[in-house]
């Protein structure tokens, strides 16, 4: 098993051709194993369903879009990257790692909107307390 401070996040945005649809999991299925097989792991899986494409690719209008988060090795990307582009059914693929301090940086952004919308609505209440006290 690789070290822990060689793991890295990544995230892996899929696009399957439309007529794959009725056969979505298995599709996915095989990229479950792909990350498997290259010592990865999958933390989030986001199926985002048939899309209408900005232009056409490989012939194609719409495709099934998957997104995924994962944890890789260092050496896996180049390997699932590799495969993916010989993979029958898969349109595109793109695999970027996630960078950490954009990441928290978020995660504070949304830690304080979230403190925001919390005063907002017990500010709300406190009014609306008042209000009927009154009454």
């Amino acid at each position: 098993m690789p070290e822990k401070n060689n793991i890295n996040e990544y995230e892996l945005v899929v696009m399957w051709r439309p007529e794959l649809e009725a056969k979505i999991d298995a599709a996915a299925a095989t990229v479950a194993k792909l990350i498997a097989d290259n010592g990865g792991k999958i933390t989030a899986e986001d199926n985002w369903g048939r899309r209408e494409m900005a232009y056409k690719i490989a012939g194609e209008t719409h495709a099934i879009y998957r997104v995924y988060t994962l944890e890789l090795p260092a050496p896996a990307p180049a390997k699932i990257d590799g495969v993916l582009n010989i993979t029958d059914g898969v349109i595109r693929h793109l695999l970027t790692r996630v960078d950490q301090k954009v990441k928290n940086v978020l995660a504070e952004e949304a830690a304080k909107r979230a403190a925001r919308k919390e005063a907002a609505e017990s500010e709300t209440k406190a009014e609306k307390t008042e209000v009927t006290e009154e009454n």
